[in-house]
C-alpha cells in the first residue's frame, strides 16, 4: 500500500498566516480558502474590507484546484479560449484564476483559493501561502 503527505491543522493556519501576511503588506482586501485534496473546506478568512461574494468564490477556486490538480487558470484559459461547454463540469465552480494545488512529494495536498483582488494577485497570496509551508 501506498502512502501520501496530508495537511495538519499546523500547516494549515502556516499557509494562512503566510497568506494573510502577503494580503497584508499589499493593503489587499481578500478571502483566503483552504481546501484538503478532496476539496473540504479547512480554513476561511475574509480580511476586513472583503466583499462577501468573495466568501464563495475563494473556497470555490481551492475545490476546483484540488480537485482538478492544477491551477484554475487553466480552466478559465479554457473558457476564454471558445470551450464554453467546460462551465457545466460537474462539482467545479471556482473556474476563475486563484486557485493553487499545495503538492508535496508529487501529491496534491489540498488546494488554496483567493478572491477579492486581480487574478493574478489572488494567486500572489495564495503561492506565499503555500510558500510559508518551507517545502
Amino acid at each position: 500500500m501506498q502512502t501520501k503527505p496530508f495537511l495538519t491543522l499546523e500547516d494549515v493556519k502556516k499557509i494562512a498566516a503566510g497568506a494573510e501576511a502577503e494580503a497584508v503588506a499589499n493593503k489587499w482586501a481578500v478571502a483566503i480558502a483552504i481546501v484538503d485534496d478532496g476539496g473540504h473546506l479547512l480554513w476561511l478568512q475574509r480580511l476586513d474590507g472583503t466583499a462577501p461574494i468573495s466568501s464563495h468564490i475563494a473556497p470555490g477556486k481551492a475545490r476546483t484546484a484540488a480537485l482538478g490538480r492544477r491551477e484554475t487558470k487553466i480552466y478559465e484559459d479554457m473558457i476564454n479560449n471558445g470551450r464554453f461547454s467546460f462551465i457545466t463540469a460537474p462539482t467545479l465552480d471556482g473556474l476563475l484564476e486563484g486557485g493553487v494545488p499545495i503538492v508535496v512529494d508529487g501529491h496534491v495536498v489540498g488546494a488554496v483559493g483567493v478572491s477579492g483582488v486581480k487574478s493574478s494577485e489572488d494567486v500572489q497570496i495564495a503561492k506565499a501561502g503555500i510558500a510559508a509551508l518551507d517545502l
